[in-house]
C-alpha cells in the first residue's frame, strides 16, 4: 500500500480521536475503551495489518520531517500504571529511527503540576509557537 493511501486510511481511523475544537473538548466524553471497528477476534489480522501499514508510513514520514528539520510530531501517551503504555509505544514506534526522536518521561505529578491542566508539564519541552500559533522547530 502506498504512503498516501496509508495516510488517508489513518486519517479515517484518527478522526474520532482528533481534538479540533479544544474549547469544547472534555476528556470525560471520550471512551477509553473505543477500538473503532476492531472489536472481534476475527478483526485481529486487520488490526495487525493496519498497525504494520502505519509503522511503514510513520518511518517514511519521519525521514521527510527529519530532513526538513522544520516540523515535528508530538505523541503523548498518558494512562494509569499498567494500562499498556509501554506496549503501545513499542508497537507504534517500532519503525521509527530513535536518533530522530526525543523522549521525555514523567513520573507521578507533584504539587505544582496538580494546579495546572494535564499537558502543562509537557509544554516546557515543546518549541515556542510561531506567529501563526503553530509550534515550529527552531
Amino acid at each position: 500500500m502506498k504512503t498516501k493511501q496509508i495516510i488517508k486510511r489513518a486519517r479515517k481511523f484518527a478522526k474520532p480521536f482528533r481534538v479540533s475544537k479544544g474549547k469544547d473538548f472534555r476528556l470525560k466524553d471520550a471512551d477509553p475503551g473505543d477500538t473503532l471497528e476492531f472489536t472481534k477476534e476475527q478483526d485481529k489480522p486487520r488490526a495487525k495489518e493496519a498497525l504494520a501499514d502505519g509503522i511503514l508510513a510513520l518511518a517514511e514520514l519521519q525521514d521527510k520531517l527529519y530532513a526538513q528539520d522544520k516540523w515535528a510530531v508530538l505523541l503523548i501517551f498518558q494512562a494509569m500504571d499498567a494500562a499498556g503504555k509501554d506496549g503501545a509505544i513499542k508497537h507504534v514506534m517500532s519503525g521509527v529511527n530513535p536518533p530522530g526522536c526525543q523522549v521525555y518521561s514523567f513520573k507521578s505529578p507533584f504539587v505544582e503540576v496538580l494546579d495546572h491542566d494535564s499537558l502543562w508539564r509537557c509544554r516546557k519541552f515543546l518549541a515556542n509557537p510561531g506567529p501563526d500559533g503553530i509550534f515550529h522547530r527552531s
